[in-house]
C-alpha cells in the first residue's frame, strides 16, 4: 500500500482523486510512456513532437542550455503533454546544471569545505529557485555518496566528502531547501557510490561494506534525507552484496544484481529497512553497469518489476519502449506492479502541484520571471562567499606565502588542464588563462612553461630554470567525469618535463582547482592548495588568498594525502 497522505507526498483528498482518475483513464501505451524519463539534446519543436513526445513520457531531462531556448523547450514539452511532465536536471552545483546563465555555487566538496551547513542550504536554495524559474521541477541531487576511495573516478568533488556525518547533514539541508520551490530532490546513487574504484558507467560496481558499516554510513545519510521528506531516490547500477545476501540468503555470488535491478535492495532495503515511500528512479539506463548482468530486453522491464518506478533515458527510444511493452504482456511486470509505479509517478506530480499548474497555465514561467532569478546578485554574492570560505591550504612551506611581484619578480607557470568536467559543470576550459590574467594584473611577470622536446643530454639545463625564476606556480584542472577509469596527472614528454622537479631549488605552489587528490602524484610539493571548483568567483578568491589579502579558511572534507606518509612532508 502506498501512503499518499504521508511522507513524502502529503497529498490532499483532491490530489488523490486526480491521481486515481488520471490512472483510471490511461491506455496501456500511455501507462508505458509515463514510466520513461527521457533526455533531449535538441530543442527543435518538430523534433521534440515527432520523437520524444511520440510516447508521451512521464518526464524529460534538459541538458544545460541558454535561458530562452530552455524556456521554449519546456513550453513545447508541457503544452504537448496530456499529463504534466517532470522536468529534471543535474542541479548538483547550482542553477548552471540546468540553464547556461545559472549560478554555480560550487561543487559539493567545496560546499563541505566551508564547514557550514548553511552553505548546503544555499546550494539547495539556488538550485530550487533557478531551476523552478526556468520550468524545472526535479533535481537529480543531492549526491549523498561518500568518497571513501580516492581512486574512484566519478565521485570525487561531486560528493560532500568522506565523513558520513558531514554528508548526512549537508544532504538534509539541500533536500529541505530545494523542495521549498516545488523542485523534488532525488538523493543518489543508492545504495551508494564511492567505495569501489570503478565507475558504474563502465561496469557494475560494488559497495562492499558490511550491513552494519553500511547502516552507520550510507544508511544513516539516506535515512536522514528520507525523514526530511526527500521525494525521490535515484538507484545506481551498484551492487551491495552484504545486504543482498542478508535479505535473500539463497543468492549465489553470480546472482547478485545492481540496486537498479535487485528486488531485495529496492523493496527490502530501501522500502522496508529505510521505510522510503516516495518514487524510485533508475540511474541512466544507458550505463554499462545496468546491462552487463542481463540482456537489455530483460533489464528494461526487470527494473520496473523489481521496484523502480521510473526508467531513466533509453538506448533507443522505440526499442526500449517495445521491451517495456513486451515485459508487461509477458507478465514480467504485473498489472499491480505497473499501477503501483504509475501511482507514485502521478503522486510525485501531484505533490509538486503540476496538475494545478497545468490547469492554471503556469507550468512554464515567463522570461522576465526567469531573468529576475537566474544568476541574480544575491546568488552571485553567495558564490563569492562560498569560494572565500572553501579554498583549502592543505600544506605550506614556511615563508612562501603570501606572494607579491616584489617578493617573486619572475614566475614560471605550469598549466595542466582537461576539458569541461562532468556534464559540463566542472573544470572550465582555460581556467589557467583566467588565472594568469589575474596574476598579471597584479604585476607578476609570468612565463608559460613549454616543454623542450629534446631527449636526454639535450634537455633544458636545470640551472636555466633555477637561475631565472623566483617562483613556480602550477594550476591543475582535472575533473572527474563519466567514461574514464582514472583521474591522474599525465606528465609531458620527455621524462615528465613538466613534473615538479625544482621544489628543492625554487619555491613551488601547486594548486588543484578540481581534484583534491593530486598529492599522490606530487607528494613532495611543499605548498598545496585545493579549491574544488574552477569558476570565476573561485579564481578571484584564490588570488586574494595567494597575495595575502584574504586568509585561507577551508577545511578538507577528505584525506588529501591519500594515506601516504610522504605526501604529508613539507
Amino acid at each position: 500500500m502506498i501512503d499518499l497522505k504521508g511522507n513524502p507526498f502529503f497529498l490532499t483528498d483532491e490530489d488523490i482523486r486526480w491521481v486515481e482518475m488520471t490512472l483510471a483513464g490511461m491506455s496501456e501505451d500511455e501507462k508505458i510512456g509515463q514510466l520513461f524519463c527521457l533526455v533531449s539534446f535538441a530543442s527543435d519543436p518538430e523534433y521534440l513532437k515527432a520523437n520524444v513526445l511520440s510516447i508521451q513520457p512521464g518526464g524529460m531531462m534538459c541538458r544545460p542550455m541558454p535561458m530562452q531556448e530552455l524556456l521554449a523547450t519546456v513550453k513545447v514539452l508541457q503544452e504537448n503533454s496530456k499529463i504534466p511532465m517532470l522536468i529534471p536536471a543535474n542541479l548538483e552545483k547550482g542553477g548552471n546544471g540546468m540553464v547556461a546563465e545559472g549560478t554555480m555555487l560550487g561543487s559539493p566538496m567545496q560546499i563541505a569545505a566551508t564547514g557550514d551547513t548553511k552553505t548546503a542550504w544555499r546550494l539547495g536554495e539556488i538550485c530550487g529557485r533557478e531551476g523552478a524559474a526556468v520550468g524545472g521541477n526535479w533535481a537529480f541531487a543531492p549526491i549523498i555518496d561518500i568518497d571513501y576511495n580516492f581512486r574512484n573516478p566519478i565521485t570525487n568533488t561531486r560528493t560532500f566528502g568522506s565523513d558520513p556525518a558531514i554528508v548526512r547533514k549537508m544532504g538534509v539541508e539541500y533536500v529541505k531547501a530545494v523542495q521549498q520551490y516545488g523542485v523534488a530532490a532525488s538523493i543518489k546513487h543508492f545504495p551508494g557510490d564511492g567505495v569501489d574504484e570503478r565507475d558504474q558507467h563502465l561496469v557494475t560496481s560494488i559497495n562492499s561494506l558490511s550491513c552494519d558499516e553500511w547502516d552507520r554510513s550510507y544508511g544513516a545519510a539516506y535515512q536522514a534525507s528520507i525523514n526530511a521528506g526527500a521525494l525521490t531516490v535515484m538507484v545506481g547500477h551498484i551492487m551491495q552484496p552484504a545486504w543482498s545476501k542478508k535479505l535473500n540468503p539463497a543468492l549465489n555470488d553470480e546472482d547478485i544484481l545492481p540496486g537498479s535491478l535487485a528486488p531485495e535492495i529496492l523493496n527490502g532495503l530501501l522500502r522496508g529497512h529505510l521505510g522510503f515511500n516516495g518514487l524510485i528512479v533508475t540511474d541512466a539506463s544507458t550505463m554499462a553497469g545496468m546491462v552487463i548482468p542481463m540482456p537489455r530486453a530483460q533489464a528494461v522491464p526487470q527494473a520496473i518489476a523489481s521496484g523502480c518506478d521510473m526508467f531513466l533515458f533509453t538506448r533507443n527510444l522505440q526499442e526500449d519502449f517495445g521491451y517495456m511493452r513486451q515485459g508487461i504482456r509477458d507478465g514480467i511486470i504485473s498489472p499491480e506492479r505497473l499501477n503501483e509505479a504509475l501511482t507514485r509517478i502521478l503522486a510525485l506530480k501531484a505533490a509538486l502541484k503540476l496538475h494545478i499548474k497545468q490547469a492554471e497555465g503556469t507550468l512554464v514561467p515567463a522570461l522576465e520571471q526567469a531573468q529576475a532569478v537566474v544568476g541574480c546578485p544575491e546568488h552571485k554574492a553567495w558564490a563569492r562567499e562560498c569560494a572565500d570560505q572553501g579554498i583549502t591550504l592543505v600544506k605550506e612551506e614556511k615563508g612562501v606565502l603570501p606572494i607579491s611581484p616584489e617578493k617573486y619578480k619572475k614566475v614560471l607557470f605550469y598549466a595542466i588542464e582537461d576539458d569541461a568536467g562532468f556534464f559540463g559543470q566542472g573544470a572550465e576550459k582555460k581556467a589557467s588563462d583566467k588565472f594568469v590574467a589575474r596574476l598579471r594584473a597584479e604585476g607578476f611577470d609570468i612565463d608559460i612553461f613549454d616543454a623542450n622536446k629534446a631527449m636526454e643530454g639535450m634537455m633544458t639545463p636545470y640551472s636555466a630554470i633555477t637561475d631565472k625564476y623566483d617562483l613556480i606556480l602550477y594550476l591543475v584542472s582535472k575533473a572527474t567525469k563519466s567514461n574514464q577509469t582514472v583521474v591522474r596527472i599525465e606528465w609531458a614528454f620527455p621524462m615528465g618535463a613538466n613534473a615538479p622537479v625544482y621544489v628543492t631549488s625554487v619555491p613551488t605552489i601547486f594548486i588543484s582547482v578540481e581534484n583534491p587528490y593530486h598529492l599522490i602524484d606530487v607528494p613532495r610539493v611543499r605548498t598545496f592548495i585545493n579549491t574544488y571548483s574552477a569558476h570565476d568567483e573561485v579564481l578571484e578568491a584564490l588570488v586574494e588568498k595567494l597575495t595575502g589579502r584574504s586568509q585561507f579558511q577551508g577545511k578538507s572534507p577528505v584525506d588529501p594525502f591519500c594515506g601516504l606518509w610522504d605526501a604529508r612532508l613539507s
